[in-house]
């Protein structure tokens, strides 16, 4: 199996991220206000293969800590990291954002410095934090650039759905929302969130691609090299291929994209890659969906308030729902945007990117 190790092309990119104050982990918020999120359709989790009993390890699961669960995924057992808000009711059916790490990084690192807790305590979902295993990559990077894993029904797209499903099964500790269950990645794990959404549209209602590539970018090694330093193929047919491997649960799938303008790890280019294939993929998978890239519906340049300034770009579709979104921080490198200062690869100084991620997700099924 090919394996790719980035941490050669993460130090390239490592004066960005130094020179932070230590690690500040997110725990004790209060619990927010409501659930934020709009239903999406379809059925969500219907689509998965029955999975082994949620047999949970550590926990509490709602005293701000993160609880891990087994999975059976055929190959191997694998652990998936729950965090849920204090004081969610375990009988009301929450959203569930599930989210990837990148290379070098764990469940838990990624958890800590991306701040995501924070906003679920607000916000009133579950996060899930599958991890790679360093017998599958010795960087811990999802293998998004694999043709075996590029595709529904095995490897890593069928071990994260998996996870998902075995989440879900834990009924006595929260109910998940069949219909507003979402992705999230970073870098490699924004390259394998593309691969989920496309892979299992019938299980994530959304998609958020932080500093990731488009859906198919690489198919081996080198591809993957040439396509984070400067683009993959061309998005149009990108976005037919991502079609392809929807299959008969193909359809369209909001996307918001965030990264820096400064990342030295994975060209910004790929960022507009990411927003295009996703355009053209929605595009074949409903009629009547004419967005045009260069034609947003809003665009807003907001100067940071002392913090990074960015711009913000959004498409709605015929029904007046947000579809897309580009956001684009201005000198950040390859860092999560607003995450936890002295994080594994975060920037503080950016918009929050965990907010926006939410707020998008909540908005695409309004």
């Amino acid at each position: 199996m090919e394996l790719i190790d980035w941490r050669e092309l993460y130090a390239a990119n490592r004066a960005v991220i130094e020179g932070r104050e230590p690690m500040t982990l997110p725990g004790g918020f209060p619990p927010g206000p409501g659930r934020g999120g709009a239903r999406v359709g379809g059925d969500g989790l219907a689509g998965l293969a029955p999975a082994t009993p949620a047999r949970p390890r550590l926990g509490p699961g709602r005293s701000g800590g993160l609880v891990a669960l087994e999975h059976d995924d055929g190959a191997r057992t694998r652990p998936v990291y729950v965090y849920a808000p204090p004081g969610l009711d375990p009988a009301v059916p929450a959203p569930l954002v599930v989210m990837l790490h990148g290379c070098t990084q764990t469940a838990a690192s990624f958890s800590a410095g991306s701040l995501m807790n924070r906003t679920a305590d607000r916000h009133g979902f579950l996060v899930a934090y599958p991890e790679q295993s360093r017998d599958d990559n010795p960087g811990c990077c999802w293998n998004w650039f694999s043709t075996s894993h590029q595709a529904r029904g095995g490897g890593e797209p069928a071990s994260v759905a998996g996870a998902v499903r075995t989440l879900a099964a834990a009924t006595d500790r929260w109910a998940v929302d069949p219909a507003r269950v979402f992705v999230a990645g970073m870098s490699a794990g924004g390259a394998m969130a593309a691969v989920m959404a496309a892979t299992y549209p019938d299980v994530f209602a959304a998609v958020a691609i932080h500093s990731g590539l488009a859906y198919g970018s690489a198919r081996g090694l080198p591809a993957a090299t040439q396509a984070m330093r400067r683009g993959g193929p061309d998005p149009e047919a990108q976005g037919e291929a991502a079609l392809v491997a929807m299959g008969a649960a193909a359809r369209p799938v909001p996307a918001i994209v965030i990264h820096g303008t400064a990342d030295a790890t994975v060209a910004p280019v790929n960022a507009e890659h990411a927003v295009r294939q996703w355009m053209a993929t929605n595009r074949r998978a409903a009629g009547g969906y004419d967005l045009d890239f260069d034609r947003p519906d809003a665009v807003v340049r907001d100067d940071g308030a002392g913090g990074r300034p960015f711009t913000r770009r959004t498409w709605h579709d015929g029904g007046g729902r947000v579809a897309h979104e580009l956001i684009e921080v201005e000198g950040m490198g390859h860092a999560w945007s607003g995450g936890a200062p002295g994080g594994s690869y975060t920037d503080p100084r950016g918009p929050s990117a965990s907010d926006a991620i939410y707020g998008f997700f909540a908005a695409a099924g309004a």
